[in-house]
């Protein structure tokens, strides 16, 4: 019995169990496109939101249980691009935000995960870049909120919170570049 409870000891550590979560991300972004592309925004919707969740649970994990890692802190932000990059594409192709509005963030998303990854820490996510993220997660789902989950006006409600949401993460993702920027362009001068 005692080999048991240590093999499962050996199997389940919190390391693992970060990690896997993270690796979660990256897993379901490539089945998020294939489902907005086949019209099943129910099912998107479920593996998005299950994506934010397993963000915030990660980071959470990690920080409780004192298993942050520079594995884990390059990782991280790179999932978060897999998973919200391709619903921000379908978003320029549903006509609900401009192109130039999703390239901004892409090119932001890309120039500052680079930077993180580049750092031997990994670089931690400031404030404004977590609440960047969760409002992305929060526009992309309300703005491709099921056709069939609400009466008309409850969805063109919904999509209009999604749209507000879309434009404060916008903001928070120019004003949290600056930051990084500003902060990098520090951290070399000295």
């Amino acid at each position: 019995m005692n080999k048991k409870i240590n093999t499962a000891k050996r199997l389940f550590t919190w390391p693992r169990l970060i990690n896997g979560l993270t690796f979660s991300r990256i897993l379901i972004g490539l089945p998020i496109v294939i489902l907005l592309q086949n019209g099943n925004n129910d099912i998107f919707i479920f593996l998005i939101l299950m994506g934010a969740i397993s963000d915030f649970l990660d980071g959470y994990f990690a920080r409780k249980h004192d298993h942050e890692s520079v594995l884990g802190a390059k990782l991280d932000p790179l999932a978060d691009k897999i998973l919200i990059i391709g619903p921000m594409i379908w978003l320029v192709h549903e006509n609900l935000v401009p192109l130039w509005a999703v390239w901004i963030i892409i090119s932001r998303e890309l120039i500052i995960t680079i930077w993180r990854i580049d750092r031997t820490s990994g670089g931690p996510a400031s404030i404004q870049g977590k609440c960047k993220t969760s409002l992305q997660f929060i526009s992309i789902i309300l703005l491709l909120w099921p056709q069939g989950w609400g009466t008309i006006y409850t969805i063109y409600i919904i999509n209009k919170i999604g749209y507000i949401s879309f434009w404060i993460a916008f903001s928070l993702t120019l004003s949290s570049a600056i930051i990084y920027l500003f902060n990098k362009k520090e951290t070399h001068q000295k």
